[in-house]
């Protein structure tokens, strides 16, 4: 009788690699630095700082997994992959949900890839609103190395499928500006499994490429560790007690530079629990979200959205006025999860899955949030603002003439009792009134700001460099970082500051290691 394997296996792993198997009582560890994290500022920063002689050792919440343990079998990569099973949001009206990853390699497991640079217009904001100058001459070297080392590349054309081809049919038909996506890849074999383990390892994750990288210079990496607080004496920074899971043992790791890199929402959660404060006490504060709302678009022919790259094409006509379109393939469970219909509807309605395509926006947001730190646990609050509402109904009416234009016979809302649209000109008159935001089904996964830098000490939580004001040894290499939303994707930004950290770290090494 055939034996059903784990949806996701614990085998051989590599050397520097420990999980809580390997973990059997309290322990206590040496480094020069310890990193809290392994996504895409963590694993990047480890890598740097190893590759320049550090003692690095990595501590992350999540297990450990390879590219082989990643399935078509959604349900277990949810559980697995995603903290609280993707189901955590922000509080507010409407609430926001976000998805963040849980493992060796954090959210760029189970991201789309995308690879954008920051904005010059960004950049020049930072300099002139924050005192970060030069970082736009500055990051220029280290976009690259970055690029270099996640191999980011435009799509192999017999890769893109008929999702993104429609995207890009509506948006000519309109002749809106469309551009090719850069993602960190490999030559993509096109299974959109990117959200949930890319099961062929051409998606070049923080996983296979800046991972495997500090191992073979000498990182130590303990997965399956929370992180409760970071030890302090004084001001100074001295290095974290972890809990590890299932066993409960105390991991403990005593540095000479506390690296945080657990995220937006989670660095000013451990920041607060461990008593650390902000000259500016703005900690936790600046929470932006890139706010994103979706469409589900019918069509006659067949879409098959689940063949070809995840998000091939960008459509950038409406850049400027803060937003983005794009393409984005979804297995048929997570997609009816979405829908409000129920039973027999819901199943005539999925039988059609196969016509869906389904499209979405990035939108750059001007309102700010708050993370709270409640009995030790961070708790999101934002409140989409009217200037923000407006702008996604006005994408979500654009996105609909686009889908519209390139075929559809049917568009389904994300504004709860709206009516289907079924012309362009339904489409229109989505402008005729506010709907609203209440009753909306807003997502993200874009969570950034909250421990923002800048030379202001009564007003940023870090200084230009990530290391927090009025703290000694106590650095920030995350999303937390951006001073400003950055209207795009935002990995490449963040592992660009990442690598800028870790030089200024190098260059400055007597300063760190005494």
């Amino acid at each position: 009788m055939a034996v059903t394997r784990p949806a996701l296996l614990e085998g051989t792993r590599p050397a520097g690699v420990f999980t809580r198997h390997d973990i059997h009582g309290d322990t206590i560890l040496d480094a020069d630095v310890v990193v809290i994290g392994s996504g895409a500022g963590g694993a990047t920063i480890a890598a740097e700082l190893a590759e320049a002689g550090f003692e690095v050792v990595v501590v992350e919440e999540g297990s450990y997994f390879q590219t082989r343990d990643f399935s078509a079998d959604t349900s277990a990569m949810v559980r697995q992959l995603y903290r609280d099973g993707g189901a955590t949001m922000a509080l507010g009206n409407p609430p926001i949900l976000y998805q963040e990853g849980i493992a060796v390699g954090g959210s760029t497991v189970i991201n789309g890839g995308m690879s954008w640079r920051t904005p010059a217009k960004i950049l020049h904001r930072w300099e002139r609103e924050f005192g970060l100058a030069g970082i736009t001459a500055d990051l220029e070297a280290h976009f690259a190395r970055v690029e270099k080392r996640i191999h980011v590349a435009p799509m192999d054309p017999e890769v893109i499928g008929n999702d993104n081809h429609l995207l890009k049919k509506g948006a000519d038909a309109k002749g809106w500006n469309i551009i090719g996506n850069l993602r960190n890849q490999a030559h993509c074999a096109g299974s959109n499994r990117c959200a949930f383990g890319c099961p062929t390892g051409a998606k070049q994750s923080s996983l296979v490429s800046y991972i495997p990288r500090a191992l073979h210079f000498g990182a130590r990496v303990y997965a399956d560790v929370r992180v409760d607080e970071i030890t302090r004496h004084g001001k100074r920074a001295t290095g974290v007690i972890g809990t590890v899971k299932g066993s409960g043992h105390q991991l403990s790791v005593r540095a000479k530079l506390v690296v945080s890199a657990c995220g937006a929402i989670h660095t000013p959660a451990l920041l607060a629990r461990s008593g650390f404060r902000s000259p500016s006490g703005n900690i936790g504060h600046n929470l932006s979200m890139h706010p994103n709302v979706k469409v589900v678009a019918i069509y006659d022919e067949p879409v098959s959205n689940w063949k070809g790259a995840h998000q091939a094409f960008q459509v950038r006509e409406f850049h400027e006025q803060g937003l983005v379109f794009a393409a984005v393939g979804m297995p048929p469970s997570v997609l009816a999860m979405s829908f409000p219909h129920r039973g027999a509807q819901l199943g005539t309605l999925m039988d059609r899955y196969d016509h869906m395509m389904l499209a979405g926006m990035l939108c750059e947001d001007t309102a700010t949030g708050r993370v709270r730190t409640i009995n030790g646990k961070p708790q999101a609050f934002y409140q989409l603002n009217e200037p923000d509402a407006a702008n996604l109904q006005r994408g979500t009416a654009l996105l609909s003439e686009l889908l519209f234009a390139a075929g559809a016979k049917q568009i389904l809302l994300p504004f709860h009792g709206a009516a289907d649209l079924y012309t362009a000109d339904d489409a229109r008159r989505l402008l005729d009134h506010a709907i609203p935001a209440r009753g909306w089904e807003v997502v993200t996964v874009h969570m950034m700001g909250t421990a923002r830098m800048g030379t202001d000490r009564t007003r940023d939580v870090t200084d230009p460099h990530g290391l927090v004001h009025d703290v000694d040894r106590l650095m920030v290499a995350d999303a937390s970082l951006f001073p400003t939303p950055i209207g795009v994707n935002p990995m490449e930004t963040i592992m660009a500051l990442a690598t800028r950290n870790a030089a200024f770290v190098i260059d400055n090494a007597k300063r760190f290691l005494s």
